[in-house]
């Protein structure tokens, strides 16, 4: 008996992406409110399908990243976070989806792209815990991508991709208490940035803070990986147990 032949299933790709940004010295995930079925009227993280079988995936990300924010990708840190394709996370069929983390200081007000109806900034806090709930699996894809930001934080320079090109340490500081979640000792903080050699370099100019004596303005060094690492604090018994009054 001769094997019928066989063909490979329909599969469809997209690119989603997990847009970071701080805004008022808070971590920020740019979310879409969905124009189409499935999940209409619903906040989903911007992306799409290919444009064509031809285009590449980080082509992809790249034109998707330009058309919710408007920025180039050179002014952005653009990088492959995960691949999604569980059978039955797209009411469409099988869609497989390959997410990336994008991140970039100041980001402006987003624009709704072709198959949004808005687009907003919304505290990652906000993600994390439900608050706000978002279409198929794009909760799951934020979190990982916040996640990985928090953890990429520790071993790498990545921090600075939430800077302007000069920026001082405080405002350094403050990227690494938006995304953990958490107040950091300023001095400690100082004495760690400065003992991981070549993970920013001053610039030979100050800059007068309100009230306060120059601050000493700083840019990415040439590391982008952390030696020592600057280790996320350790979230304290008291705040993971709460003693009941």
């Amino acid at each position: 008996m001769q094997d019928d032949a066989w063909s490979p299933p329909p599969v469809l790709l997209t690119v989603d992406l997990v847009i970071l940004t701080l805004r008022e010295g808070r971590l920020h995930v740019l979310v879409v409110e969905r124009g189409e079925a499935p999940f209409r009227g619903m906040p989903a993280l911007p992306g799409g399908f290919l444009n064509h079988e031809r285009e590449e995936i980080l082509d992809a990300a790249h034109r998707e990243l330009n058309e919710e924010t408007a920025l180039a990708s050179s002014w952005v840190h653009l990088e492959q976070l995960a691949v999604y394709g569980e059978s039955n996370r797209d009411p469409r069929g099988r869609v497989v989806s390959v997410a990336h983390l994008a991140i970039a200081p100041g980001l402006p007000d987003p624009v709704a792209g072709t198959d949004a109806t808005d687009a907003s900034w919304i505290p990652a806090e906000a993600v994390l815990s439900g608050e706000v709930e978002l279409a198929f699996d794009h909760r799951r894809i934020a979190t990982d991508g916040i996640e990985h930001a928090r953890t990429k934080l520790e071993f790498s320079s990545l921090a600075t991709a939430f800077c302007a090109k000069e920026f001082t340490i405080a405002e350094l500081q403050q990227v690494y208490e938006a995304v953990w979640g958490t107040a950091l000792d300023t001095r400690n903080f100082y004495r760690k940035v400065q003992a991981a050699k070549g993970f920013i370099i001053p610039v030979g100019t100050d800059r007068r803070t309100t009230g306060g004596r120059p601050a000493r303005l700083y840019r990415a060094g040439p590391k982008t990986v952390l030696f020592p690492p600057l280790i996320q604090p350790a979230t304290s018994a008291t705040e993971e147990n709460p003693e009941e009054e």
